[in-house]
């Protein structure tokens, strides 16, 4: 029973951090399958696919990054280097950094807080780091992004956006006054000096369902599992993963949306098995119910096929322990470090990236042992790069 109350704890935090850690900005008026999706999931081609961008992303997921090798927060994908001469600061004293966050009200984003607040650490010449927690609100982003940028004590601020459009004229209002560095989720204005962000989700999407496609037998039936339409970088995650079976000889039984509930997320893989008799395969554009579609499988008494999840610590140790045949693509939470290094290179008048693309890494079997560590909460993420970060495990809630 604790470990259900977890579990859903666990979908609904992490439903929130799918919702408001990507920007979807639909109109009001949009409906509810906005991809052009039924309410069972759908497969019609959907309305955020854009063929530049995903054939961009699946090459950037092939090209080597520069960079440290062991410092994956550091490294590039195909920079191209932009000078910020101007922004550099003059005059003693220490830097004030300020920071702008769309909010703490998941996992993800705890986790991420907790990567950049350490990384702050490392730095003595951070003088003070301001942080405005906008609750996943616009209108109070807009207020504290204001704040912020009138703040004549802030030399940079660091911004990540509740939604992409609202946000925007905000932002740019800032851009006039100091320098800016965006991350995570990006505005419809390229003012800020770099923006930080991963490969994104058509390299997601694709990694998990090229893993099925080498896995599952042709013909086998796949059951996709998706959180909720309409959310961009789900949408685009399943955008690549569709590509992907069409050209297999792999059959999508059914594409489901599990609104990140467990408990029906374990009633549709049920009812698959039943109507199916056998499902070979489970795609997933998000781990949040991955330990319940397992559990679904042990409880019809049948093995658990091959299976997609995400780096969260509960999927990773049902992975090892009960040997599944999995993998795990990620949005890695170590980028949370990258804003606070990018920020102090740009005052210091040191080149960066206009558009800062970091690696998106993969735990598979061979590197599971890597990222998975005894000790930490069932929702924590590995791949946070925060192993030897100040006050790691106890500050992620883990224990030596």
């Amino acid at each position: 029973m604790n470990r259900r109350r977890t579990l859903a704890s666990a979908a609904v935090l992490l439903t929130g951090a799918l919702l408001a850690s990507c920007s979807s900005d639909l109109p009001t008026d949009a409906p509810a399958a906005a991809s052009g999706s039924t309410e069972s999931g759908g497969d019609r081609p959907s309305k955020f696919f854009e063929r530049a961008e995903y054939k961009k992303q699946l090459t950037l997921a092939q090209e080597t990054p520069k960079g440290p090798a062991d410092k994956p927060w550091e490294q590039m994908l195909e920079p191209q280097m932009t000078s910020t001469a101007p922004y550099a600061k003059k005059g003693s004293g220490g830097v004030h950094l300020c920071f702008s966050n769309a909010g703490v009200f998941n996992p993800w984003r705890q986790v991420g807080l907790k990567n950049m607040k350490a990384e702050v650490k490392l730095h003595k010449e951070i003088s003070d780091f301001t942080v405005l927690d906008a609750q996943g609100k616009d209108d109070k982003q807009i207020s504290d992004i204001q704040e912020l940028a009138g703040n004549k004590d802030c030399d940079a601020l660091i911004v990540s956006p509740n939604t992409t459009a609202t946000l925007t004229p905000a932002v740019k209002e800032a851009c006039d006054k100091l320098p800016v560095v965006v991350f995570d989720r990006g505005v419809e204005t390229d003012c800020a000096v770099t923006f930080v962000n991963p490969i994104g989700g058509y390299g997601y999407g694709a990694v998990a369902a090229d893993f099925l496609v080498d896995k599952v037998e042709p013909k086998g039936k796949i059951l996709a599992l998706r959180i909720s339409p309409g959310v961009d970088v789900l949408e685009t995650r399943w955008s690549a993963a569709k590509r992907a079976f069409d050209k297999s000889e792999l059959d999508v039984a059914e594409v489901k949306f599990t609104d990140g509930d467990p408990a029906k997320t374990k009633s549709i893989v049920a009812d698959a098995i039943a109507r199916h008799g056998s499902i070979d395969g489970v795609w997933m554009d998000s781990g949040a119910t991955a330990v319940a579609a397992v559990e679904a499988f042990e409880d019809a008494g049948v093995d658990v096929p091959p299976i997609t999840g995400e780096d969260q610590q509960d999927f990773l140790e049902a992975w090892k322990e009960k040997k599944l045949t999995a993998i795990a693509p990620t949005y890695p939470t170590f980028q949370w470090r990258t804003p606070v290094i990018a920020a102090l290179r740009v005052l210091d008048g040191k080149p960066v990236p206009k558009e800062w693309k970091l690696p998106q890494p993969t735990v598979t079997q061979d590197n599971l042992d890597e990222y998975l560590r005894d000790g930490m909460p069932p929702l924590h993420y590995a791949m946070c790069g925060c192993q030897k970060l100040p006050g790691f495990p106890e500050d992620w809630g883990g224990k030596k």
